[in-house]
């Protein structure tokens, strides 16, 4: 095994991978030692600009995360969110073993790119016996193959569509987040008929069949809001119900 020092950081090459972490390490302890065989442990194959976020996000959250990807610039780009970043040049199986990819209770492959790549990672990392495998589809039949291979599929370009269109189709939804069964979250700016009237007033459960959950005002978001509460001018409601009556009552405020 060749060591080579870049910049501050100590790189350990050995084909097929390059592992990257911090020049210190606490004497007798081995490179994996940290890590946990638990849901609590996370992997993240691709670092393009999807899987970084991932990465970061997780990190940030105080989980463990290991991320691979064969361009060394990515995998510098994620060191200062996880000890175990690798290079690899060939994903195969001995290769994912060796970053300790198996350990974790949920692996997510964002290679949408590259079809035969995403589905061939796909095929390894459950083959591994990871419990929760997470791969990016590019389109509906690559979703398919990965459903498959007992993957839950993700269409991250395809939601942001979505998100965006509903945005430019309703000038007052903010975000929102869909359940399932025709069921949705939405956060969505108070205006017109709402403002100066109150949470009892309006009564959105019995005139339109949906729930208020949250109240923001002033950048403060409220769960335990009073029904006497009055809206005004910079306000947003989170609403929970079928996406017709949210519809409807979006059209009619």
């Amino acid at each position: 095994i060749g060591v080579r020092l870049v910049g501050s950081e100590m790189c350990i090459r050995d084909s097929p991978y390059i592992l990257c972490r911090p020049a210190r390490r606490r004497k007798g302890t081995h490179m994996f030692d940290k890590m946990k065989s638990s849901a609590e442990s996370y992997g993240v194959i691709g670092l393009g600009r999807f899987g970084t976020a991932l990465v970061k996000t997780l990190s940030d959250a105080g989980k463990e995360v290991i991320a691979v990807d064969k361009d060394e610039a990515k995998v510098k780009a994620v060191r200062g969110w996880t000890d175990y970043a690798f290079v690899i040049d060939e994903l195969n199986e001995a290769a994912l073993k060796e970053t300790g990819m198996q350990n974790c209770g949920t692996v997510t492959i964002c290679i949408g790119e590259r079809i035969d790549i995403s589905i061939l990672t796909t095929m390894l990392v459950t083959k591994l016996g990871v419990p929760h495998v997470i791969s990016k589809a590019a389109s509906e039949v690559h979703g398919e193959v990965l459903k498959q291979l007992g993957a839950e599929v993700v269409y991250p370009e395809a939601d942001m569509a979505v998100r965006i269109g509903k945005r430019l189709i309703s000038g007052n939804l903010l975000d929102y987040v869909a359940l399932g069964d025709g069921v949705e979250v939405r956060r969505i700016a108070v205006g017109g008929k709402m403002l100066g009237k109150s949470v009892r007033e309006l009564d959105l459960r019995k005139v339109y069949g949906i729930n208020v959950i949250a109240v923001e005002h002033a950048r403060q978001t409220n769960v335990e809001f009073s029904a006497d509460y009055t809206f005004k001018e910079g306000d947003s409601v989170a609403v929970i119900g079928k996406v017709g009556k949210i519809d409807k009552f979006e059209k009619e405020i």
